[in-house]
């Protein structure tokens, strides 16, 4: 049997003499209950919004793309599919080329970067799922189709079920001179659109996907690409993958994930993640400071218990280990409190929707994504701070009374 766990679950469900002692009590598991709550909630809805943009980025960029490590475009021949395709891993490639031209639609017109791209590029990318009208294709039977951004076709006020006549394009002439006249300097041809995308504000109003063959064409940049796109199976790890890439092809080239392609942004999540982590600690630490006030009076308020238990052969370690074990009672039952409400809200958030986005955002209700990591961090932080504040008053009054146990 196990008598100071026994005494100290005495001391924190009974009554105590001093009401005072029962509100800083209770005060102290609100504080750990709430801080634990507001680490469960804030790091779930980080985590959330990590998967949410990972998810946007995925519907657009490759697992892993490859590119010149200098310079703009290159020869397909110069890196052959055949040489990446054998690589284990890879399931889909596509050759892709990126550059600035006009679109124009009756007398409205607008910059965009034109993606170039084969229908592989359309199976491994999330594209489908972020078409806010008409079909996704780029080619069908031989003929052409371009896939406007959301607001490439507002600039242009292209309206699906109202196009009857298709879309201009035009791309600087590589071998155009000084002085040449405007409608000479341009390559210019025509493309039907087939649907509009809707992922967020950087690619909407930035991208229009097209057949390679089609753009190639139109930038004078036949059998010439910008990069490799790359997408694996889902059972494989991309860096892994990458990495055996990088050991097969020519230096000159450069190999990156979608990560690395948008490492600024997921660094500062994290970055932004855990500096709220730590704020929330802090806080947390000095809500269970309360506990040094509650075991304080508390352990005044037994002394005539402790020389009684002293007495009766209790030793001071003992009485250091029931007080520990009152003080943990606190800081887990009130923390575990906060977990499991934290836990709620964050359950009732993602499948109900307590609070709401913008309306017309990239997603109706704020995101959120528990991990059980985090659960277990939040979980080893309150054991933690818990036995700090109840080791402190504990050693300190205890070793100060002689009459207090034997050592």
């Amino acid at each position: 049997m196990n008598l100071p766990f026994l005494i100290a679950r005495r001391y924190f469900f009974a009554k105590k003499s001093h009401n005072i002692i029962n509100v800083i009590t209770g005060i102290s598991m609100l504080g750990v209950g709430i801080g634990a709550m507001a680490l469960v909630v804030v790091l779930s809805a980080f985590n959330g919004l990590e998967r949410l943009v990972g998810g946007m980025y995925s519907s657009f960029q490759p697992d892993i793309r490859i590119e010149l490590r200098e310079g703009k475009t290159f020869y397909i021949d110069s890196l052959p599919e055949s040489t990446i395709r054998v690589i284990e891993g890879i399931k889909y490639l596509s050759p892709s080329i990126e550059e600035t031209i006009l679109l124009k639609y009756k007398e409205a017109q607008f910059f965009v970067t034109a993606k170039g791209v084969t229908d592989e590029f359309l199976d491994m990318s999330g594209l489908d799922s972020m078409i806010y009208d008409g079909t996704l294709k780029i080619q069908e039977d031989g003929v052409s189709f371009i896939v406007l951004g959301y607001g490439v076709a507002d600039q242009l006020n292209v309206f699906l079920n109202h196009v009857f006549e298709p879309i201009k394009t035009y791309a600087a002439k590589r071998d155009a001179k000084v002085g040449t006249q405007i409608h000479e300097a341009f390559n210019t041809d025509v493309i039907f659109p087939s649907a509009i995308f809707s992922i967020n504000p950087e690619f909407d109003y930035q991208y229009a996907v097209m057949p390679y063959e089609y753009t190639s064409k139109l930038l004078q940049q036949k059998n010439r690409v910008s990069s490799y796109e790359i997408g694996v199976d889902e059972e494989v790890d991309a860096e892994t993958t990458a990495e055996l890439i990088r050991s097969k092809i020519p230096s000159n080239f450069i190999v990156k994930t979608r990560y690395q392609l948008n490492e600024l942004l997921y660094k500062t999540n994290q970055t932004e993640k855990w500096i709220t982590f730590f704020i929330l600690t802090f806080i947390l630490g000095i809500a269970s400071f309360n506990m040094l006030g509650s075991l304080t009076v508390l352990i005044l308020e037994k002394k005539k218990d402790l020389y009684t238990l002293s007495a009766m052969g209790f030793t001071r370690a003992q009485m250091k280990k029931t007080f520990l074990i009152e003080g943990l009672l606190i800081s887990i039952i009130g923390g575990g409190g906060g977990i499991l409400v934290g836990l709620a809200l964050c359950f009732f958030q993602r499948n109900v929707g307590l609070l709401k986005l913008q309306e017309g955002g990239i997603s109706p209700y704020y995101p959120i994504e528990i991990q059980v990591s985090d659960i277990l961090s939040v979980v080893l932080l309150v054991v933690i701070i818990g036995f700090v504040c109840s080791w402190l008053p504990t050693r300190w009054l205890l070793n100060r009374d002689d009459k207090i146990g034997r050592n």
